[in-house]
């Protein structure tokens, strides 16, 4: 059997590389190898790999979502931690996931502190972002590792909140961390709609104003 190295694979920007028939082991090695400083993203689901290299509007719409939910959680003085593209990983599960961004919220205390996530003692992070523009999210993985809150933001521009009731995502209008927003998709494909036209820090400054406005009154 031909072997081939890590080194030998180019992923082009926006593309990404199915590689079937792999074990747990081997995907335990290609993290190892790969490392965490790296700019590619692993799923890892029963025997299959997928590597996928981000494009740069999949990278500033990762980033200013991440803004609008750390403003958020601070501006609804809302304690957390950040868990950004951690890979959780569960091997009795066969699941490996890097979400865009997510967050610790109701399960913070569990992981303060912490340099490394195990999902066999630890629980999963609260919320998880996935950017859309390049390739599906594939739910199974999120749901089966127990992440309670999923928001895709699609190739369309429209953001879907998904929320976990009985092991299954459903689509939600509102968010659990966020109830009192109620067009809070709305408002955050609007901001990054606007971030192409009139630039990002404007962008995310409008956004602020607007929360702050509707905090008002």
């Amino acid at each position: 059997m031909t072997q081939i190295e890590l080194k030998q694979i180019i992923v082009p920007p926006g593309e990404r590389l199915l590689l079937k028939d792999f074990s747990w082991q081997q995907f335990e090695s290609v993290l190892e190898e790969l490392g965490e400083h790296r700019g590619t993203k692993l799923s890892y689901s029963q025997g299959n790999l997928e590597i996928r290299t981000p494009l740069l509007e999949h990278e500033k719409a990762k980033s200013i979502i991440g803004n609008i939910v750390e403003f958020l959680l601070e501006e609804f003085q809302i304690d957390y931690e950040p868990s950004a593209s951690t890979t959780f990983k569960n091997p009795q599960m066969n699941k490996g996931v890097e979400p865009d961004e997510s967050f610790y919220i109701a399960e913070r205390n569990a992981v303060i502190g912490k340099n490394k996530i195990d999902l066999k003692v630890d629980p999963p992070p609260d919320l998880a972002i996935e950017i859309d523009i390049t390739s599906r999210t594939e739910f199974d993985n999120y749901q089966e590792l127990g992440i309670p809150e999923l928001w895709r933001f699609r190739r369309d521009g429209t953001l879907q909140i998904n929320v976990l009731r009985q092991g299954k995502y459903v689509e939600s209008q509102t968010s659990p961390t966020f109830p009192n927003l109620l067009n809070l998709p709305e408002m955050i494909a609007e901001c990054i709609k606007q971030s192409k036209d009139i630039g990002t820090s404007l962008a995310l400054r409008n956004f602020k104003a607007e929360v702050k406005q509707l905090l008002w009154f």
